[in-house]
């Protein structure tokens, strides 16, 4: 038997779904993929740095978004971070409002079954994002945290906390992240 052609979709055609639909799906040249639901674990660090991010930029001309917030990336590629801050005027494809532009800050909490894709193609996709300046990846069955920062001539920064006692600074939005904040209310492995 004959294997089925893959459908393919122009970004218009997808949007018109996306915007109908009762799940959220990604983008990436020409293919929709389904997103599924995120474990306990995921959904509370998500919810930790969206508070601490939102509760330090606030009042300073920068916003954090939810993965609600649908970015893209290209013509080709739309994805929803789990975190992300906004600063200045949110910049929004169309009349619709729903899909960002101008992030300055994405964040992806990893998952068994996306850490090579947020850490591979993602990651390279999210890093042709003019305004981006920060990109932070954040372990769930761990206290590990890896940021990204963008340096003058295209280059990237990492540095990397796995210490419960430390924090990440956010320069570009002047915010940190403790890891004890990013980690309340988580189960972690515990160290060998």
């Amino acid at each position: 038997m004959a294997a089925q052609p893959k459908i393919r979709y122009t970004s218009e055609e997808y949007l018109v779904l996306e915007r109908q639909a009762e799940h959220k799906s990604e983008y990436i040249d020409g293919e929709i993929y389904a997103m599924t639901g995120a474990s306990w674990s995921h959904a509370t660090i998500a919810g930790n740095v969206f508070l601490s991010l939102q509760t330090q930029v606030r009042g300073h001309g920068c916003q954090a978004f939810g993965s609600d917030v649908r970015v893209r990336v290209t013509r080709s590629r739309y994805t929803y971070p789990d975190v992300g801050v906004v600063c200045g005027k949110p910049q929004l494809e169309d009349s619709h409002g729903d899909t960002l532009l101008n992030p300055k800050v994405i964040v992806e909490v990893l998952s068994k079954s996306t850490e090579g894709y947020d850490r591979g193609e993602k990651a390279e996709f999210y890093r042709t994002i003019p305004s981006l300046t920060d990109y932070i990846l954040i372990a769930q069955d761990r206290c590990h945290i890896e940021h990204y920062s963008r340096q003058p001539g295209d280059q990237w920064l990492l540095f990397e906390a796995n210490d419960i006692e430390k924090t990440i600074d956010i320069a570009s939005i002047g915010c940190r992240l403790a890891l004890a904040d990013v980690y309340e209310g988580v189960e972690l492995a515990s160290e060998p």
